[in-house]
């Protein structure tokens, strides 16, 4: 497949004053490139709309050139030894593992490499084993996709040179080997052998390195009867590595899953912590691909008086150009506004790259009209795909990094092409907001994600609010645990969204940029886990939903999702009339609120959230608005669903297929709002920001932060 001209990322997606992120480009140009920075206020390309928004920030970054150099990069996940297994066979030579396939291809897929051996999957399913010496086994019949299979590879001064395949199903032997070539005969012929050299498995040493689709369990070599390698992957199962006491240790490229079910689970266990032995094996794919490793191109050492904001340092070389979006937080503890906006930047890792199955060459059209950013991760996905693809044996994608190019994650990017609005989401959408609060002159800090996943409570602690984008939808349990404990503690939260505080993700201990996701039970989602795979094994802990894992979205912002349909929006209606709230409505006459947007037109749309009494604890909540699936253009999560004719509310489903604006305060003084809509924000710049959903979040942050 063909590369972009000009693409790059950085290390980090975020860094306070005084950190250093560091960019890595490929560049197709005979030419220097150039390097620019930029404030992003807006990222809609919308010609009716604000449009991209930049300042020129070239004070804190001056304009450079840099030397073109194309980089590649290779997907594919495979185990390899972190030195050379040396060995001097005399006799014969014993390789042997389980494994599982996936799916057989119209190429061969590499099963394991040693120097000049290798073992190999054809696209008939045939096993087939070559020699240093060129001798070929091949097994007789063909082995079937998702069955376990043994297999031992002898190789013997004798003659007695074999191929063992047996099925697991079956204790005998199921399928024969047949030898091709010349035969083997006398020890001279082929002993001895002499082999120094690193050891791949599930991938061979090639360019195209062949990558197996399946699961491998329990791999071991043994030289003259003496064992040499053996590996149990059923060991430091949350680990990028695989120790051993026999041979070398093995690197994990590409991140390969793990804590996954092998050849001994038999339903009697779901968590590999308490069962490892069955959960043995590790799962590799052709299309693994979390960190491009390309060499650094340049840095930028964040300046101690950089306002805290988004920035995109833009790259250009002979008429192409790419843009990357980094998010500078002020010096911990060092808040420098009395409002702090969320940046999702777990959301937009998990989405990143998301190939969309409604994408149509058609909206390259609109993409060259509104001169939109011009790639689409649909068009180019041997970059590695999202959390909501599929593997190439169709397997769901459960890991996510920023280290790579992301499509998606540029200004400029349009999710929805067919749609009539401007069809953003996530870091663009969130953008809506972004040029909102300037064109108020409204000040503002940035910490995302990373930050409060690290620092905890500290990272928001002293702000007078802390608000969310439109889709803060991938938490960790010590992001959730701090927004709480800011909240439970007397801070102001504002939840901007829909489908937020959704899911339980897990970041990698080794590599913190790693993201893990196991889409477990229900809930809306592009792909189901496979029994006895909900846990992560990053941190062992149970996957899925938030809400299966007791802490519902209802406990922290009063609403959680309850609907979803098409990029499709309604309007609220007031239904709040008590003058204790009037200062949400202050200078809004209408009882019909947000029926215009860039999001879907209007400012209740996509994904709804609602008040669930048994879900959020008691709390007294306050409904201001709502907005109700009127035109039945709204399905219900599976998780509020029971039959096709009940559902958990025990009420019409009309009912529950609505978006609730809600209020309320905690013990202690602190206070949230919350929308219910995921198009919320989309309403925000619609007629020069002068509209009742403009005037109406105005009076929630004046209130949150003022009052």
């Amino acid at each position: 497949m063909q590369d972009v001209f000009i693409a790059g990322y950085s290390d980090k997606l975020s860094a306070r004053p005084g950190e250093t992120i560091t960019f890595s480009v490929s560049s197709k140009a005979t030419s220097d490139f150039t390097a620019t920075l930029h404030r992003s206020i807006s990222a809609d390309p919308n010609p009716k709309g604000p449009g991209i928004v930049e300042e020129d920030a070239s004070r804190y970054f001056k304009p450079a050139s840099f030397a073109s150099r194309y980089q590649s990069f290779t997907p594919g996940s495979f185990a390899q030894s972190m030195a050379d297994l040396q060995a001097n066979i005399r006799s014969d030579l014993v390789i042997k593992f389980w494994f599982m396939p996936t799916i057989l291809l119209a190429r061969d897929q590499t099963l394991l490499s040693w120097g000049d051996i290798s073992i190999s999957l054809d696209q008939q399913g045939i096993i087939t084993a070559k020699s240093a010496n060129g001798i070929l086994l091949s097994s007789t019949s063909s082995v079937k996709i998702h069955n376990w299979y043994s297999l031992k590879i002898k190789l013997s001064a004798s003659g007695a040179t074999t191929l063992d395949l047996q099925q697991l199903a079956n204790s005998e032997t199921c399928l024969g080997a047949t030898k091709l070539g010349d035969p083997v005969t006398s020890k001279g012929e082929l002993f001895p052998i002499s082999i120094k050299a690193p050891i791949r498995i599930a991938a061979s040493f090639r360019d195209a390195p062949s990558c197996f689709n399946g699961k491998i369990e329990a791999p071991e070599i043994l030289a003259d009867g003496k064992l040499i390698a053996k590996w149990d992957f059923s060991t430091g199962i949350s680990s990028l590595s695989v120790k051993t006491k026999t041979g070398p240790d093995l690197f994990l490229k590409n991140a390969p899953t793990r804590g996954v079910t092998g050849r001994k689970w038999d339903a009697t266990e779901f968590c590999w912590r308490h069962k490892p032995e069955h959960y043995a094996a590790i799962a590799f794919h052709d299309d693994d691909i979390y960190d491009f490793d390309w060499d650094s191109d340049f840095e930028l050492k964040i300046p101690n008086d950089m306002p805290s904001g988004i920035y995109v340092m833009r790259i250009e070389a002979d008429g192409h150009y790419d843009a990357m979006p980094f998010f500078v937080c002020p010096p911990l503890g060092k808040r420098q506004a009395n409002l702090c906006v969320l940046v999702s930047t777990f959301t937009y890792t998990i989405y990143g790259n998301h190939a969309r199955p409604d994408f149509a060459p058609s909206w390259l059209e609109r993409i060259t009209a509104w001169n939109a950013y011009p790639h689409n991760p649909s068009r180019f996905k041997h970059y590695g795909l999202s959390t909501y693809n599929n593997h190439t044996d169709r397997s769901g994608i459960c890991h996510a990094s920023h280290k790579r190019v992301l499509f998606n994650l540029r200004p400029g990017y349009s999710t929805f092409g067919q749609s009539t609005c401007s069809g953003l989401r996530h870091f663009q959408a969130d953008s809506h907001l972004i040029s909102w609060l300037h064109n108020q002159q409204i000040d503002y800090d940035i910490i995302t994600d990373d930050e409060l996943d690290r620092d905890g409570l500290a990272a928001i602690a002293g702000y007078k609010a802390v608000m969310t984008g439109t889709h803060p939808e991938y938490h960790t349990s010590k992001t959730l645990d701090a927004l709480k404990e800011y909240r439970d503690s007397g801070g102001g939260l504002i939840y901007l969204g829909g489908n937020g505080f959704y899911w339980r993700i897990a970041r990698h201990k080794e590599d913190e940029s790693l993201l893990e996701i196991r889409r477990s039970e229900d809930g809306i989602r592009a792909w189901a886990a496979e029994p006895g795979e909900y846990y992560n094994a990053f941190d062992g802990n149970y996957g899925g939903l938030w809400r299966r894992n007791g802490r519902p979205p209802q406990q922290l912002v009063g609403i959680g999702f309850t609907a979803q349909g098409n990029f499709v929006s309604m309007p609220y209606h007031r239904t709040c009339f008590d003058s204790e709230f009037d200062w949400v409505f202050e200078g809004i006459e209408d009882k019909i609120i947000g029926d215009f947007g860039f999001s879907g037109h209007g400012a209740a749309g996509f994904e709804l959230d609602r008040r669930d009494e048994k879900l959020d604890q008691g709390m007294k909540i306050t409904t201001l608005a709502q907005s109700f699936d009127e035109k039945n253009q709204f399905v219900l999560v599976p998780e509020e669903v029971l039959t096709h004719l009940t559902n958990l509310s025990g009420g019409p489903e009309a009912d529950v297929k609505r978006a609730d604006m809600v209020y309320f305060k905690t013990a202690k003084g602190g206070q949230v709002f919350a929308t219910g809509s995921i198009t919320f924000c989309g309403s925000l710049p619609w007629n020069e920001y002068d509209n009742n959903i403009s005037t109406l979040l105005g009076n929630v942050v004046h209130k949150f932060t003022k009052g």
